[in-house]
């Protein structure tokens, strides 16, 4: 607990969307937050609230979002090691390693989680759907299949240069 609260995470409000619940007096507004909280370094976390206040709803995703970090395996610290595509429901993306000094190629929520992640270089597409989401919840799960040479070989029981020359050669 102490550990994590020393670490110093960069937070991206992605989206606030209000909503409303109609009673007998009139309209109450509540509101709904999605923000990504991320290390820079590789551990990045999705997290959502809800409350009747902006400020509780933020905070209320933060907590969510450290809760929910998950460890993404990047080459040179800068990009993702292999082409992935990830897929919830009607939201699909595509995420593609780039050469050093690309940048961050990805549109709306997508480029704030690459930015906490600490990736430099990076091509992303969202086709399907642009609903904040599943677009994010696609990206985790094209994170959560990709994979680094290292724990490929360990699979295999092969070293890591038997995995990453059979590569050059196909």
């Amino acid at each position: 607990m102490f550990e994590s609260d020393k670490t110093d995470f960069s937070e991206h409000l992605v989206t606030i969307n209000r909503v409303a619940k109609v009673v007998k007096g009139g309209r109450r507004f509540g509101f709904a937050a999605i923000m990504i909280v991320g290390d820079n370094k590789g551990r990045v976390g999705l997290g959502t609230g809800k409350a009747k206040e902006v400020p509780e709803a933020v905070r209320k995703a933060t907590e969510n979002a450290k809760n929910k970090m998950i460890r993404v395996h990047l080459k040179e610290n800068r990009t993702i090691y292999h082409d992935v595509v990830g897929r919830f429901g009607a939201g699909k993306v595509i995420l593609r390693s780039a050469a050093p000094g690309t940048g961050i190629i990805a549109g709306g929520p997508m480029r704030a989680l690459f930015e906490s992640l600490g990736v430099k270089d990076v091509v992303a597409k969202s086709t399907g759907t642009s609903n904040p989401h599943n677009m994010l919840k696609a990206t985790f799960n094209a994170f959560k299949m990709s994979e680094s040479p290292k724990s490929i070989a360990s699979k295999r029981s092969k070293k890591i240069t038997d995995i990453t020359n059979s590569k050059k050669n196909n």
